[in-house]
């Protein structure tokens, strides 16, 4: 039986293992869908402390990695599919069949960005295409870039993209926006700031380049086709978090994110890191400042079990 189990590999779970190992907890660190998390497919991180002209994200990913394993975390590969978190021990149970009992579990298997899914899109993620605009926002000065999405968060990453880019097209499929009313009016009044109505992209273009040169866009009432220039490309329809193995184990939003008490669930012993439970912030230092809480959570627990 183990004493802690760590499930995901971004920020969060690195900084989980790292804490825990150097505790002596002898943590297992399950990879989870995607090694490394949404870091990985960000070519340049920028806003990470202690990395003043930049790191790869893959590339800090894998030294976080390193730095648990030189205190003894143990890693193996696969997906948490079903568990059972009232029992104890608890149980975790991996796509391959195997069974994991742990005295504590730290969830940090983090949130997937929702995509537009279409082929042209996915080969470019990491080269024009983000699922975050305070992350790579700063990336496209002076160049002109889109976002697609008619919510809150679209319009907030439109807006704030204002700081960088000479121009943002707003695409939206409907023909008003759901976001709250002062945020659609700041949206709509905003000089930097044009929406292209009733549309949807059918393809993202890379012209030679290997990078977003433009977009294809269709009106959803009259079929007409259109191209954008753009350097960039901000999808902000939404985050799935990645908790369908604990669902009814865990008390969690509509949404799927775990409801935590700091980083503490419903149940002793299991924590929550990361943007699995964050909706707000999402990026890689909050991650690893709940991943660094959920740590010394887990070493207060078992310690109070003795």
């Amino acid at each position: 039986m183990e004493k802690t189990v760590i499930i995901g590999t971004g920020p969060a779970g690195y900084t989980a293992a790292v804490y825990t190992a150097r505790a002596d907890l002898k943590p297992l660190v399950i990879d989870g869908m995607q090694p490394g998390g949404q870091l990985t497919t960000t070519t340049e991180v920028e806003n990470f402390p202690g990395f003043p002209e930049g790191i790869d994200g893959s590339t800090l990913m894998m030294k976080m990695r390193q730095q648990a394993e030189r205190f003894g975390a143990e890693f193996i590969s696969g997906e948490v599919v079903e568990a059972d978190l009232k029992s104890t021990p608890k149980v975790l149970k991996l796509n391959d069949g195997t069974s994991i009992e742990a005295k504590t579990v730290i969830i940090a298997s983090g949130a997937t960005a929702r995509y537009l899914g279409i082929e042209s899109e996915q080969k470019l993620i990491g080269r024009g295409v983000s699922g975050c605009a305070t992350c790579d926002g700063a990336f496209y000065r002076d160049v002109p870039v889109a976002v697609v999405g008619g919510g809150d968060t679209a319009l907030e990453e439109a807006l704030f993209l204002t700081r960088f880019a000479s121009k943002v097209t707003v695409i939206h499929r409907r023909d008003e926006f759901r976001a709250s009313r002062i945020v659609a009016d700041r949206v709509q009044a905003h000089e930097k700031i044009e929406v292209v109505w009733n549309s949807v992209i059918d393809e993202v273009l890379d012209v030679e380049k290997n990078e977003v040169t433009g977009l294809k866009i269709r009106n959803v009432k009259t079929g007409e086709l259109s191209h954008l220039a753009v350097a960039g490309l901000f999808v902000a329809i939404g985050h799935k978090p990645n908790t369908d193995a604990f669902k009814g184990q865990l008390s969690m939003t509509e949404q799927g994110y775990l409801i935590v008490n700091g980083v503490k669930t419903d149940i002793e012993g299991v924590y929550a890191a990361g943007d699995v439970a964050d909706s707000v912030y999402r990026q890689a230092v909050t991650a690893a400042g709940t991943g660094c809480q959920a740590a010394i959570e887990a070493e207060r627990y078992l310690g109070s079990m003795k």
